[in-house]
């Protein structure tokens, strides 16, 4: 390919998902995805590997052609950085250590915020330089408060549901009949069904963590816990992880199973929806599809339709203890933009009056105050928290602040570009009339065109020096 053409901006990028035997080369999160240039014409480029979870080259730097025949030297390489890069303890070793640290006494309990981990007391010597902090019974129990969130954006950033939301999400679960909770990268949810099992006022709940963050190990037995990658259903324990999540999802001892994911904002809709097909295969039996609970911003619902047709979007705003934006609000644009996506029946699922949500008989659900229902669209169309209008030009409903373009033949921005060519109204990144930018499946493809454009450079460089 010719650098120009790389650095072409109408070209996208796809993502292929597996199919068959054929292995995909592996970086320190697993097994990497296989992705493939594509321009606006449909024509397609040269195939390339890159890292499943990181969508900056600092974070990971993977990079191989489809075709690249890569050399054992560097393939030994490789296999080395992805050991180095493993926890320091299996998970055994970890649940062995959290029994010895829970039995010390309270003053030799100690945790290093520098290394984030539990020490016992042949260790404290030397991290006798780092920061430490003493370590209660009750922080045991709240792993997530006492580990430092992760926080890059473009990765595995961590956003902790607040107690309003994991209070509400596990009130739903349980009303609904749920007894097993699988948390797919919701640790604050798993926290607070071991919690309330404490307190014994309710039937017992279980519940097992799949998390990329393997410092969760420190605190879960080999059944509470999974060092997992959900961008490629990746277990980094291998058979043994899998065994323990197809345990879990037997419904043999009658608990009924729903699993809730969070997953990092800026990762791909479309291996995020695979891994969660594949989860829900491993429980299916003579049953139908798993009960789901996807969380996501809601202008990821045309892509997460696209991929999960029998997901509904519901109205409920999702907030979060350490975003400074994602927090619940009364208007629009003081609200959350996080919803939830599932497979359960809407009608169902009973988000609070008090916090002001209604039902809708004639939609099914329960939607935001600001909600109307619309008699012309027959639906309550608000997306944003915002109460929409209706275009009658449209012959649909638009958010308030878009005014009904004569150029265009649509609504729009007061300040759009408007008087483009045929076939340039829609999408910026792609040019699709089905969604606008915010909703694009390569609305990420510029971060990764600058992954591509980075490799394309220094590929060969960077393989001559390996050599």
């Amino acid at each position: 390919m010719d650098v120009t053409d790389a650095k072409d901006d109408s070209f996208g990028i796809e993502v292929i998902l597996p199919d068959g035997d054929k292995k995909a080369p592996c970086c320190p999160h697993g097994p990497t995805l296989l992705f493939e240039k594509v321009d606006k014409a449909g024509e397609k480029g040269r195939r390339f590997y890159a890292c499943s979870a990181c969508r900056d080259r600092k974070d990971c730097n993977f990079f191989q052609w489809e075709d690249e025949k890569v050399s054992e030297a560097r393939l030994l390489a490789r296999e080395a950085e992805n050991q180095s890069k493993r926890p320091p303890f299996t998970q055994e070793e970890y649940c062995t250590r959290f029994l010895k640290f829970a039995s010390l006494p309270l003053d030799a309990k100690k945790f290093c915020q520098d290394c984030q981990i539990l020490l016992l007391p042949e260790e404290h010597e030397a991290h006798s330089s780092h920061r430490s902090t003493a370590v209660t019974t009750a922080q045991l129990r709240r792993p997530s408060v006492l580990l430092r969130p992760l926080d890059n954006k473009k990765s595995n950033a961590q956003y902790l549901f607040t107690d309003r939301s994991s209070h509400f999400l596990l009130d739903t679960l349980a009303a609904l009949g749920y007894r097993k909770v699988l948390c797919v990268g919701t640790p604050r949810l798993q926290e607070l069904i071991k919690l309330r099992n404490l307190e014994k006022k309710d039937d017992p709940m279980r519940s097992l963590l799949l998390d990329i963050d393997f410092r969760y190990a420190q605190f879960y037995s080999q059944d509470e816990f999974c060092h997992y990658n959900m961008f490629n259903h990746h277990f980094f324990d291998g058979e043994a992880s899998r065994g323990v999540l197809q345990t879990f999802l037997s419904e043999c001892d009658g608990g009924k199973v729903v699993m809730v994911a969070d997953p990092p904002f800026g990762g791909l809709v479309t291996p995020l929806a695979n891994s969660f097909r594949l989860i829900s295969q491993m429980w299916r039996t003579l049953h139908s599809d798993m009960p789901m609970m996807w969380i996501f911003p809601y202008f990821f619902e045309p892509r997460i339709l696209e991929c999960l047709p029998k997901f509904t979007m519901l109205d409920y705003q999702v907030d979060y203890d350490n975003h400074p934006l994602y927090k619940h609000g009364k208007t629009g644009r003081k609200q959350s933009p996080v919803r939830l996506f599932t497979n359960i029946s809407p009608k169902d699922v009973i988000l609070p009056k008090e916090e002001g949500y209604r039902f809708c008989s004639v939609c099914g659900r329960y939607v935001w105050s600001m909600n109307k229902h619309c008699t012309k669209c027959n639906t309550c169309p608000s997306k944003d928290g915002r109460e929409w209008k209706h275009c009658s030009l449209c012959e649909k409903c638009v958010k308030p602040s878009w005014k009904h373009c004569p150029v265009c033949g649509h609504c729009a921005l007061p300040d759009h570009p408007c008087g483009l060519s045929p076939g340039q109204e829609g999408c910026f990144n792609c040019g699709s009339l089905k969604h606008k930018r915010k909703a694009c499946p390569l609305k990420d493809a510029h971060r990764l065109n600058s992954l591509y454009r980075y490799f394309f450079a220094n590929t060969k460089k960077a393989t001559k020096k390996i050599k």
